[in-house]
Parts: C-alpha cells; sequence; structure tokens
C-alpha cells in the first residue's frame, strides 16, 4: 500500500489509524533514513495509546522505551546504536513480540532476529516540503488485515 502525507500532521494522523489497528504481539518495522518521519509517526502511535500528552523521547541512547497503553505493553525501539542483532536479545525484544506491541526505528539493524510476521511502514522525503511517501507492506497475519489500513 503506497500513499503521500502532506504534512507533519498527516504522518500524525497515521500514526494514530495504526494505534487503532494493532493487537498484543504486533511488530510494526519503521524504515528510512534520518528524519524521514519515523520519530513523529511513532510518538504519534504511542500518545493514541496513551495520552496525548505523553512525553515519548526518542529511545535513541537507551535503546528502548516501555509504556503502557490502552491494548498492551508498548515497547519502542531505537536500534541505531545497535552494535550487532544479538544485542537486542538482551533488551527483552523477543518477550516484546510475544506479548507486547513492538515500534522498531532501524529494523535492519536486528538481521536474522526481525519477525517474518510484522507490518514494514517504509517513509521517506516526498516531492514537497513536509510531505512523505510512505509505503506499507503486511507479512503473516498483517497481509490479511491491510485492506483497513489506509486513514
Amino acid at each position: 500500500m503506497n500513499l503521500t502525507l502532506s504534512d507533519e500532521a498527516a504522518t500524525r494522523r497515521l500514526g494514530h489509524h495504526l494505534a487503532g489497528r494493532v493487537r498484543p504481539g504486533d511488530v510494526i518495522a519503521l524504515w528510512g533514513g534520518l528524519g524521514s518521519g519515523k520519530s513523529t509517526l511513532a510518538r504519534a502511535f504511542i500518545r493514541a495509546l496513551t495520552t496525548p500528552d505523553e512525553e515519548v523521547p526518542s529511545p535513541t541512547f537507551t535503546l528502548v522505551q516501555q509504556y503502557e497503553g490502552s491494548a498492551g505493553l508498548i515497547w519502542h525501539f531505537d536500534l541505531y546504536r545497535l552494535d550487532k542483532p544479538a544485542d537486542a536479545l538482551e533488551l527483552d525484544i523477543e518477550e516484546a513480540f510475544i506479548d507486547g506491541i513492538s515500534l522498531i526505528e532501524w529494523p535492519d539493524r536486528l538481521g536474522r532476529h526481525l519477525p517474518g510476521q510484522r507490518l514494514d511502514v517504509a517513509l521517506e522525503p516526498g516531492d514537497d516540503e513536509g510531505e512523505r511517501r510512505v509505503i506499507m507492506t503486511g507479512h503473516g497475519s498483517w497481509a490479511e488485515r491491510m485492506g483497513d489500513l489506509a486513514p
């Protein structure tokens, strides 16, 4: 599924929309370079499941932040600084995959540990200022659930 988001507000709306579709055990892999909108989408997603004023710092240095959300425990991973894929196991990432809701920035750092059953959300800058192009690809059960993802 391909989308064009006109501005940051549209990126936040997509985050809210995705939050309304998740359930425990879901993994959402956020792909894109620096400044592509991954953190904006993740913050909106987390705030949709917690409170609108929830403080959502980037987990760039801590690698993971957890939030109690209405749909379950949310794990927000930022794996940019991960040295090797096996290091993610020390973050209890396997536990997150079982019964948490996982948002993963820089999922390529997981290598073979990235679950096959997931939703990939690839973000990249669009042609106009503030615009984003998004490609969402569902794997496993997400492939069947893709029909209602367009905001």
